[in-house]
């Protein structure tokens, strides 16, 4: 598989990193795929580190995601290529950050990043329209998150779990 311009193929280091691995490759809802494909990953940091393990995990996400998004959307001559999904795993970690080592809250977090991902409330719609480049592909995936995150802590108060 080989993309215009640059070039790069599937196997090139930023076309794996971007696709999170080739999740973004899967047939249909790529975002969902790449978030899916986070759970486990943010299960072993947050097992391993805690919290300070995940946030810095999606941090280094955020910064490699900037970089080889932009190299990809670069190669595929794409503002914003679906497959690109380095966004939703560098986001869903911020979401699970907080998140208990408890299959349904990881549930719930997956679901209210995707629905804040996908319905894109200002600003995270504004961020995704006027935000360009790698860092674009990036910043509105982290907003959504910001939103998950307020319902994570509503669902965790409720829940009496915090």
């Amino acid at each position: 598989m080989t993309y215009r311009r640059d070039g790069i193929t599937a196997l090139h280091p930023a076309t794996l990193l971007a696709t999170w691995f080739g999740a973004g490759l899967l047939p249909k809802a790529p975002g969902t795929w790449g978030s899916v494909a986070a759970l486990p990953f943010a299960w072993g940091l947050m097992a391993w580190g805690g919290t300070s393990a995940v946030l810095a995990a999606a941090g280094l996400c955020f910064i490699v995601g900037w970089w080889v998004s932009a190299i990809y959307a670069r190669s595929t001559g794409i503002d914003d290529p679906s497959e690109v999904v380095i966004d939703e795993v560098a986001a869903q970690w911020l979401v699970l950050a907080w998140t208990p080592l408890d299959p349904f809250a990881y549930l719930v977090g997956f679901a209210l990043f995707r629905l804040f991902d996908v319905r894109k409330p200002w600003p995270v719609s504004w961020a995704d329209r006027a935000i360009g480049g790698g860092l674009g592909i990036m910043v509105d995936d982290i907003l959504a998150a910001l939103y998950a995150l307020v319902g994570m802590a509503a669902f965790l108060w409720a829940g009496r779990m915090i």
